[in-house]
Parts: C-alpha cells; structure tokens; sequence
C-alpha cells in the first residue's frame, strides 16, 4: 500500500493519507464489487488500477464497471503497463457481463487521453461531470 500511495501520489499530485488508505484497503479487499489491479516488475508496484463493479437498474439490469485511480509510474509509461492493466480488468468486465467501463480523467491529461483512445474508451459518448467535496462540506 505504501508503493501505491507513491503512485497515487504521482497521479493526483496530493499526498496519500496512509492510515486512511488501510482502513479503506481492508474495508474493500474482500469486497467482490472491488477490483484492485496492480502491475508489478521486479518485485516493485508500477502500476494500478481501481476497478468498482455497479448494478444498473435500466435496460437488462447488467453491471457497469467504473474505473478509478489508473496510473502507471512516468518511468515506466509506454512499455504496455497500461494496456495490460486495462485489458485484465476489461476481461473481468466480460465475465461480469457489463454493458459498460467508464472513468474520468483531467483535461490536462492529454497523453493519457491519446493512450485511452487508441485501446477503443471514446469520448464522444458522453460528458463527465465531478463535484468535489472539501472538509469545509462536512461541518454543520
């Protein structure tokens, strides 16, 4: 969990609250709704990704599967990490049935982009939208 907080930390540019991340990480692990895929080379965490399996109430009532936290260390992009990790958690999407993957991504990832594209995630299907919460929400 440390080495992904050093990921987390390379994706989002903020700092990973370590004693949170193992409360979360046990609250999930046994979960079979998360899927937590993680790439490693040689013994050393270089990339991950959340995957959250959601039950849909429209159509035929298949899962969806939102993706969170995807990221592959800089000094290791552009060696099929991404691909793979991708490919691993749309296989199990297969399995689930799901009508669908779908994730974020900050406009100022524009190589990211490039990268997500080019392994079939258009953007032209719908507009994301994300409201973030600060601890100033929380009070009162």
């Amino acid at each position: 969990l440390e080495r992904l907080a050093i990921l987390l930390q390379e994706l989002s540019g903020q700092p990973t609250d370590l004693q949170a991340m193992h409360r979360n990480f046990h609250a999930i692990k046994d979960r079979e709704d998360y899927r937590l895929v993680g790439a490693w080379i040689d013994g050393e965490l270089v990339g991950s990704l959340l995957g959250i399996l959601c039950t849909d109430l429209v159509g035929d009532g298949r899962p969806f599967m939102v993706l969170e936290n995807v990221v592959v260390s800089r000094s290791h992009h552009r060696r099929g990490i991404g691909r793979a990790l991708l490919e691993h958690i749309e296989a199990q999407c297969r399995r689930d049935r799901c009508s669908y993957a779908m994730f974020v991504s900050g406009a100022q990832r524009t190589e990211a982009h490039a990268f997500y594209e080019s392994i079939g995630y258009g953007t032209d299907a719908v507009q994301g939208f994300k409201k973030v919460f600060t601890p100033m929400d929380f009070q009162g």
